[in-house]
Protein backbone atom coordinates (compact mmCIF):
# COMPACT_ATOMS: atom_id res chain seq x y z
CA UNK A 1 0.00 0.00 0.00
CA UNK A 2 1.42 3.53 -1.39
CA UNK A 3 -0.50 6.61 0.84
CA UNK A 4 -0.20 10.03 -2.20
CA UNK A 5 -0.66 13.65 -1.14
CA UNK A 6 -1.09 16.04 -3.81
CA UNK A 7 -0.16 19.62 -3.88
CA UNK A 8 0.41 23.01 -5.20
CA UNK A 9 -3.01 23.71 -6.95
CA UNK A 10 -4.53 27.12 -7.52
CA UNK A 11 -5.91 29.79 -9.32
CA UNK A 12 -3.78 31.01 -12.18
CA UNK A 13 -3.83 33.30 -15.38
CA UNK A 14 -4.06 31.78 -18.44
CA UNK A 15 -0.21 31.64 -20.01
CA UNK A 16 1.12 30.88 -16.34
CA UNK A 17 2.29 28.23 -14.82
CA UNK A 18 2.16 25.37 -11.52
CA UNK A 19 4.34 22.77 -10.09
CA UNK A 20 2.10 19.86 -9.16
CA UNK A 21 3.50 17.66 -6.47
CA UNK A 22 2.68 14.19 -5.08
CA UNK A 23 4.40 12.98 -1.98
CA UNK A 24 4.39 9.20 -1.34
CA UNK A 25 4.63 6.87 1.83
CA UNK A 26 4.32 3.76 2.73
CA UNK A 27 6.35 1.52 0.45
CA UNK A 28 9.38 1.59 -1.24
CA UNK A 29 9.03 4.73 -3.34
CA UNK A 30 11.34 3.64 -6.50
CA UNK A 31 9.51 0.86 -6.93
CA UNK A 32 6.44 2.80 -8.46
CA UNK A 33 5.45 3.93 -11.74
CA UNK A 34 3.78 7.22 -11.10
CA UNK A 35 1.65 9.37 -13.21
CA UNK A 36 -0.74 12.24 -13.28
CA UNK A 37 -4.46 12.41 -14.15
CA UNK A 38 -7.01 14.93 -14.54
CA UNK A 39 -11.03 15.34 -14.61
CA UNK A 40 -12.91 18.74 -14.93
CA UNK A 41 -16.62 18.86 -14.21
CA UNK A 42 -18.96 16.56 -15.94
CA UNK A 43 -15.95 14.84 -18.18
CA UNK A 44 -14.39 11.60 -17.79
CA UNK A 45 -11.20 11.54 -15.81
CA UNK A 46 -8.41 11.57 -18.31
CA UNK A 47 -4.70 10.73 -18.46
CA UNK A 48 -1.78 13.77 -18.39
CA UNK A 49 1.43 12.42 -17.82
CA UNK A 50 3.31 9.44 -16.51
CA UNK A 51 6.94 8.92 -15.46
CA UNK A 52 8.30 4.92 -15.06
CA UNK A 53 10.27 4.57 -11.64
CA UNK A 54 13.93 4.71 -12.92
CA UNK A 55 12.52 8.42 -14.05
CA UNK A 56 14.02 7.86 -17.82
CA UNK A 57 10.68 7.15 -19.54
CA UNK A 58 8.20 9.61 -19.94
CA UNK A 59 4.97 9.75 -21.28
CA UNK A 60 2.57 12.68 -21.51
CA UNK A 61 -1.14 13.13 -23.17
CA UNK A 62 -1.13 15.04 -27.16
CA UNK A 63 -3.13 17.77 -25.41
CA UNK A 64 -0.18 18.51 -22.67
CA UNK A 65 2.65 17.63 -24.33
CA UNK A 66 5.16 20.43 -24.96
CA UNK A 67 4.01 22.28 -22.05
CA UNK A 68 3.71 19.80 -18.87
CA UNK A 69 6.51 18.22 -17.79
CA UNK A 70 6.64 14.90 -14.74
CA UNK A 71 9.41 14.12 -13.32
CA UNK A 72 10.37 12.41 -9.79
CA UNK A 73 12.74 12.39 -7.05
CA UNK A 74 12.89 8.95 -5.58
CA UNK A 75 15.30 10.64 -2.87
CA UNK A 76 12.46 12.54 -1.86
CA UNK A 77 9.54 10.05 -2.45
CA UNK A 78 8.31 12.76 -4.42
CA UNK A 79 6.80 13.05 -8.33
CA UNK A 80 5.71 16.80 -9.62
CA UNK A 81 3.96 18.17 -12.47
CA UNK A 82 5.33 21.02 -13.81
CA UNK A 83 2.36 22.91 -16.18
CA UNK A 84 3.77 25.65 -18.29
CA UNK A 85 1.55 28.25 -20.61
CA UNK A 86 -1.77 27.06 -18.68
CA UNK A 87 -4.93 27.48 -20.66
CA UNK A 88 -8.61 27.14 -19.53
CA UNK A 89 -9.29 23.90 -20.61
CA UNK A 90 -6.40 22.49 -18.25
CA UNK A 91 -8.85 23.85 -15.41
CA UNK A 92 -9.61 20.33 -13.14
CA UNK A 93 -9.01 18.26 -10.63
CA UNK A 94 -5.67 16.81 -10.63
CA UNK A 95 -4.76 13.56 -9.13
CA UNK A 96 -1.89 11.35 -8.65
CA UNK A 97 -1.63 7.59 -8.78
CA UNK A 98 1.44 4.50 -8.48
CA UNK A 99 1.50 1.51 -9.74
CA UNK A 100 4.40 -1.69 -9.82
CA UNK A 101 2.88 -2.54 -12.79
CA UNK A 102 4.17 -2.19 -16.10
CA UNK A 103 3.60 0.87 -18.40
CA UNK A 104 3.70 1.62 -21.61
CA UNK A 105 2.23 4.37 -24.63
CA UNK A 106 -1.58 3.93 -24.70
CA UNK A 107 -1.55 1.69 -21.84
CA UNK A 108 -1.86 3.05 -17.88
CA UNK A 109 -3.35 1.38 -15.11
CA UNK A 110 -2.60 2.54 -11.62
CA UNK A 111 -3.35 1.04 -8.40
CA UNK A 112 -3.18 3.84 -5.70
CA UNK A 113 -5.13 6.87 -5.96
CA UNK A 114 -4.36 10.62 -4.21
CA UNK A 115 -7.40 12.42 -3.26
CA UNK A 116 -6.26 15.44 -6.12
CA UNK A 117 -5.61 19.22 -6.48
CA UNK A 118 -7.99 21.75 -7.70
CA UNK A 119 -6.25 23.42 -10.60
CA UNK A 120 -8.39 26.40 -12.19
CA UNK A 121 -7.24 28.58 -15.01
CA UNK A 122 -8.94 32.02 -15.92
CA UNK A 123 -8.75 33.17 -19.27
Amino acid sequence: QVQLVESGGGLVQAGGSLRLSCAASGRTFSNYNMGWFRQAPGEAREFVAAIRWSGITTYYSDSVKGRFTISNDNAKNTVYLQMNSLKFEDTAVYTCAATVRNIWTGHYEFDFWGQGTQVTVSS
